[in-house]
């Protein structure tokens, strides 16, 4: 093996390590309980409002008819059993 063999394989495995410690560095941001947090704050946020800020109207109103619901029977069933 020649020296510019050497350093040409000394260099790929420097780019290697590089590259290595950034998929690292982003797996440990993306596994932060914060940034977990923050992508489930932004996935809720997204399946109630669209893109222009705009309420989504298909999803609100079955889940506020649900909660209505769930209140009414509770409030049903502690009626009954008084």
């Amino acid at each position: 093996m020649s020296k510019t063999d050497t350093d040409a394989l000394v260099e790929e495995i420097e780019h290697i390590r590089l590259r290595l410690a950034d998929t690292v560095d982003e797996l440990v941001e993306k596994a932060h309980p914060k940034a977990i947090a923050q992508r489930a704050v932004e996935n809720l946020k997204a399946k109630f409002v669209d893109e222009t800020g705009s309420p989504r109207m298909d999803t609100i109103v079955p889940v506020a008819a649900g909660a209505v619901a769930v209140i009414a029977g509770i409030v049903l069933i502690r009626r009954l059993t008084r």
